[in-house]
């Protein structure tokens, strides 16, 4: 039988028209899924800036399903699930993103830091810690250890969270030397409460040493010197805090004037705390200055300017416990000053649609536009 040479014509072309055929139908279901998928992903986007938060997940769920293999998709869904507060949906999403193969190794870390956001808003702080610790290294390495700074607080594991800001600050995150302090500072708090002095002792020398102008370690030091019955040692640690941070030493200034007292300092404090008040004046300087004077604030002779400068309620009353004979020139004026400050917020009407607030009673609320919404009556005679 002779072969005919023509069907090696013939095959090529139809191997190219079948091959034409098959590339026409893959065209065309992929543009059918590309003008989908995009669809979908657009009407959730859409919602989702509509505040349409229900609707736009249904739509993002249907991208998905059309497009299962987008990262970008699940990573939307998850974080919208998040935000609803629905979060075992959330885990589910990023645990899924997790198990595929094919996911690079950035989306991989990105998925890990989204599954570790959901463990720490659904408040499972274990699983969230060891999600977090997950990405030691990774480019959120710094978002993780912030965040495992968060947990540590809220668990009130001082010492974790000691760890961790030193790390954050070796690295270059920023100075975190003002916490540090406070963490020693409860350290020691824990510490003096199971009755380890010595404990207690060394984490004030920590605190002081991570932030020497912190008011908090020089505070708690003086307090506790005051209970072991060293009221010298307090009135001296005292004056390191009048010279290093004077503001703070106004929220102190009673037990200022107590250590100095029962260290014989009566008057040491008692000029130091005149120049501070002539610097700041106020109820607590005063209270600490007629307590080291042996009388009592109503009855100082600095009260009414302080009524005047300062029209506080925590002055008016310190003038009312002290009976009227004693009150000196001008107390009166300043009582008054003082009582119109404090009630002048409750001279206000307020609407009862809208809760809107004025000092002028309006026949229309300005803020809901409702008309008689306004009791005859102010918020203090209400």
């Amino acid at each position: 039988m002779e072969f005919d040479w023509q069907w090696l014509l013939v095959v090529p072309a139809v191997s190219f028209a079948l091959g034409w055929i098959a590339s026409r139908l893959d065209l065309r279901q992929w543009k059918r899924a590309d003008r989908e998928a995009p669809k979908a992903y657009f009407k959730g986007l859409n919602l989702l800036l509509n505040e349409q938060t229900d609707k736009a997940i249904d739509a993002f769920i249907e991208a998905v399903q059309h497009d299962p293999d987008t990262s970008e998709l699940h990573f939307a869904l998850g974080n919208l699930f998040r935000r609803r507060g629905e979060f075992e949906r959330a885990v589910r999403v990023h645990q899924h993103l997790l198990q595929r193969g094919d996911l690079s190794t950035l989306d991989r870390q990105r998925a890990q830091h989204a599954l570790a956001l959901d463990f720490m808003k659904a408040g499972l702080i274990d699983r969230a810690d060891e999600a977090f610790r997950a990405l030691e290294g990774t480019p959120f390495d710094t978002e993780a250890r912030l965040a495992l700074l968060g947990l540590h607080e809220r668990s009130r594991d001082w010492r974790a969270a000691a760890d961790i800001a030193v790390q954050l600050e070796r690295s270059g995150t920023g100075s975190f030397a003002s916490r540090i302090a406070h963490y020693q500072c409860e350290i020691a708090l824990e510490a003096e409460a199971r009755g380890d002095a010595q404990a207690a002792e060394v984490a004030l020398a920590a605190a002081g040493s991570a932030a020497p102008q912190a008011a908090r370690p020089l505070i708690q030091r003086a307090q506790r010197l005051a209970r072991l019955g060293q009221p010298a040692a307090a009135f001296e640690v005292g004056n390191t805090l009048r010279q290093r941070n004077p503001e703070a030493l106004v929220r102190v200034a009673g037990e200022y004037a107590a250590w100095a007292q029962a260290a014989g300092q009566a008057d040491v404090a008692r000029e130091a705390l005149t120049q501070l008040y002539g610097q700041m004046p106020g109820i607590e300087l005063l209270r600490a200055l007629a307590a080291l004077e042996g009388t009592t604030p109503g009855a100082s002779p600095r009260l009414p300017e302080l009524l005047h400068q300062q029209p506080t309620l925590s002055a008016a009353l310190d003038l009312l416990d002290t009976p009227a004979e004693q009150w000196p020139d001008g107390a009166r004026s300043g009582l008054r000053d003082a009582v119109a400050r404090a009630a002048r917020p409750l001279q206000r009407y307020r609407c009862a649609a809208c809760g809107f607030e004025a000092q002028r009673y309006f026949w229309q609320c300005p803020g809901c536009l409702g008309w008689d919404t306004f009791p005859p009556q102010q918020i203090e005679s209400l």
